[in-house]
């Protein structure tokens, strides 16, 4: 740690984040922005990755060709470690020569209005009337329950109280590794008006098969248009929510007042439309 140290100081007095060299333009224009490291587009970036080879010289160029390959300038290897035989991780530094126009840019979002749980019970008590009925599970082979136990339990996360709580819901947690089918027919036991479906494990987009086996499922049993389906997990997003044909996404740092809003208005605004 201490030798790692010493690299880090030597690269930052070498001039990675010197700034005697100020021959860009330090003001801030959206269209094109950088990297901030200590100065208004100097494009300073710090990463890390693993290569599939040996510790040693060889290594430690390797990373640096790679970081040109991908846009950076003044590549530099701050700390090289062999994990074990044959893979070396690498802590880097480069100036990225890419830029983004921020300006350009729309991410798909949930349209709906975040209540407290106050204030949706209030909401479904007078817009529906009556308490709606949710099922919830992390499905498939998922065996992780922090994501759907955040939502649904009733101590919540965070300060944000899970739907388990609010008095306008009906809910029930299955819980993890809940086969599709299962689930399906759980929903239609319980005549549940949404389905919440939790995916945390990710590798090699098990996830995608999973979530769009649940809605090829549905639409052969005739329920998917019947159901408000929602998703949620550390790698989804609204948009890929939408690809796969869920009604909404939520990804990090969404909690139960998230969901429960949603659900809550979406339903309202179904019953409306009949």
């Amino acid at each position: 740690m201490y030798f790692c140290t010493l690299k880090i100081l030597f690269a930052m007095s070498e001039g990675l984040y010197s700034m005697e060299a100020k021959d860009f333009d330090k003001t801030l224009d959206l269209t094109k922005i950088k990297p901030y490291g200590d100065t208004m587009n100097d494009g300073k970036t710090q990463l890390s990755f693993t290569l599939p080879v040996p510790a040693g010289a060889e290594a430690e160029e390797a990373a640096k060709q790679l970081l040109k390959k991908m846009g950076f300038e003044n590549p530099l290897v701050v700390y090289a470690k062999e994990l074990t035989e044959g893979f070396t991780f690498f802590n880097c530094y480069g100036s990225s020569t890419h830029t983004v126009d921020y300006t350009n840019i729309h991410v798909p979002k949930v349209e709906s209005t975040v209540m407290s749980m106050k204030e949706t019970d209030d909401f479904i008590r007078e817009h529906i009337g009556r308490k709606i009925v949710v099922v919830g599970a992390s499905t498939g082979t998922d065996a992780h329950t922090v994501g759907i136990d955040a939502i649904m339990n009733m101590k919540g996360y965070a300060g944000h109280y899970g739907i388990e709580r609010y008095d306008m819901f009906e809910a029930l947690n299955m819980g993890s590794q809940v086969p599709n089918e299962e689930f399906i027919a759980k929903a239609i036991e319980m005549h549940a008006d949404a389905l919440l479906v939790s995916q945390t494990v990710t590798q090699k987009d098990v996830h995608i098969k999973n979530m769009t086996e649940l809605v090829e499922m549905l639409e052969a049993e005739g329920l998917r248009d019947k159901v408000i389906l929602v998703c949620g997990g550390p790698r989804i997003s609204h948009e890929l929510a939408q690809e796969l044909g869920y009604d909404a996404g939520f990804g990090a740092n969404s909690y139960a007042d998230d969901v429960a809003s949603y659900v809550a208005q979406e339903l309202a605004k179904r019953l409306s439309n009949k």
